[in-house]
């Protein structure tokens, strides 16, 4: 549809940002309920993103979604914060008002919620967790779970500082195991993530076996690309469901697009469809 002067503007600011599917995931919802608004990719140098956030609030945007390099330079120009943010350590949702920057992080809501959608009835407090990784996406998980009060999350990491790291700030309920103790750590769990970016494509594979997980538990990847990994197709070859990373990244999108545009977006197949098609 085409835009007017009311136009209702947001984006996703990156450094680079031409890979970002936001685009196109935020474009699609606006076609899909006739809003008179706009989705933009702006690329923007982290030793400018101060300068970016106030022109952008200034010249009326509603707010923008945060990516690579900017989600934790952004904390400290925030006027308000999220308790979840505060606790990830990271932003990715800005909501501008009346010259205010209100932060906050959808990250852990998207990957809570695709957990839902992907394997309704599972009950994160039944059995413990292994989460492999502990960067910046792994911690959003790593907060979601705790929060979801699973009984123990078990994290695993090929640099062992920084997973001992996340769980000391985590609490009791995490504790930090070898790299090499990852398919050992798999027992008597009920959910195995992975947060790593082993088994991208254009990356190394993630070499676990799977010998000790139960055909019940549920297992996802925050790949997408491909969209069944090579752990997702092991784990439904021993009968575990399985939840693929897309969703987590359509999900996350839905609290900003309420924010700046008004409308509760539903994530569908045909969403689905869209978002992995080519531009």
């Amino acid at each position: 549809m085409s835009l007017t002067g009311k136009a209702a503007l947001a984006g996703v600011v990156g450094w680079p940002i031409a890979h970002s599917r936001s685009p196109r995931l935020h474009g699609y919802w606006l076609e899909t309920y006739g809003i008179d608004g706009a989705y933009l990719p702006l690329a923007v140098r982290p030793e400018e993103l101060e300068t970016a956030l106030r022109g952008l609030a200034a010249a009326g945007f509603r707010g923008v979604n945060l990516t690579i390099p900017h989600k934790e330079q952004v904390l400290a120009l925030c006027d308000r914060l999220e308790e979840t943010a505060e606790r990830i350590g990271a932003v990715n949702t800005l909501v501008f008002d009346g010259g205010r920057i209100h932060g906050s992080n959808s990250d852990a809501f998207g990957f809570i919620e695709n957990l839902k959608a992907g394997a309704a009835g599972h009950d994160l407090t039944a059995a413990p967790t292994v989460l492999l990784g502990a960067g910046g996406a792994a911690r959003a998980v790593a907060v979601a779970l705790i929060e979801a009060s699973v009984p123990a999350l078990r994290i695993c990491n090929r640099s062992p500082e920084r997973s001992a790291a996340l769980a000391a700030e985590l609490g009791a309920a995490a504790t930090a195991l070898p790299w090499a103790q990852r398919a050992d750590a798999l027992d008597d769990i009920g959910l195995l993530v992975n947060s790593t970016s082993l088994g991208m494509s254009g990356q190394p594979s993630l070499e676990i076996a799977l010998d000790r997980l139960a055909p019940s538990a549920l297992v996802t990847d925050l790949v997408y690309s491909p969209l069944e990994t090579e752990l997702l197709a092991a784990a439904r070859a021993r009968g575990c469901r399985t939840v693929d990373g897309l969703g987590m990244l359509l999900h996350q999108a839905r609290p900003g697009f309420r924010a700046w545009f008004g409308v509760e977006p539903e994530v569908t197949q045909t969403l689905r469809d869209f978002v992995l098609g080519e531009p």
